[in-house]
């Protein structure tokens, strides 16, 4: 089992620090109430109605962190001054093995959080971890994968230094459309 680990991005002038910490049960309940936002339903593919789905989805998070093979954290932005804290997004390490020298990024944004930078601080967070931890062992190079209409997508890959490396072939029915590969080597 990889022990967990809990990431911070400062605030910027325009928007709150996020902590990035492993999903817990606690969050549940917010996971549920972004999901409401057909856009998170149709961009993600998963299926989070309820409060059971949710907990099947923050449990196979668990799993993949006690495997090492799948390293998800939420992503939470608390105001200054207050208590609470909002679930902003996703960001997850995967495909994660030994001797494989490279793994996959991705993530997702509440649609509260969406346009102001919260994805690229929180990609940028996970990259500088997973080059730096012992957890991914010997990754020397992310990916991060969208499809080509999710200009959004290319936009933080764009903030988060990521370099586009080519176009892949649509993959139905899962990836519809042709998807961009864009990648961070660790020395960069």
């Amino acid at each position: 089992m990889i022990d967990t680990a809990t990431l911070h991005a400062p605030a910027t002038p325009s928007a709150p620090a996020l902590v990035l910490r492993p999903w817990a049960t606690e969050d549940i309940p917010m996971l549920v109430d972004v999901f409401r936002d057909p856009a998170m339903r149709h961009g993600t593919g998963a299926a989070i109605e309820n409060e059971a789905d949710a907990s099947r989805w923050v449990q196979g998070q668990q799993r993949g962190w006690a495997a090492g093979d799948r390293f998800g954290f939420a992503v939470l932005e608390q105001q200054p001054g207050s208590p609470h804290v909002h679930l902003a997004g996703n960001v997850v390490l995967k495909e994660v093995a030994p001797g494989k020298p490279s793994a996959e990024v991705g993530y997702w944004t509440a649609a509260h959080a969406r346009g102001r930078g919260v994805a690229p601080r929180a990609v940028e967070t996970l990259t500088d971890w997973a080059f730096a931890t012992p957890a991914t062992g010997s990754v020397q190079r992310l990916e991060l994968l969208h499809q080509v209409d999710n200009t959004a997508s290319c936009r933080v890959a764009d903030k988060s230094r990521y370099r586009l490396e080519g176009v892949l072939p649509a993959a139905p029915p899962a990836f519809p459309l042709e998807g961009h590969l864009h990648i961070r080597r660790r020395d960069t």
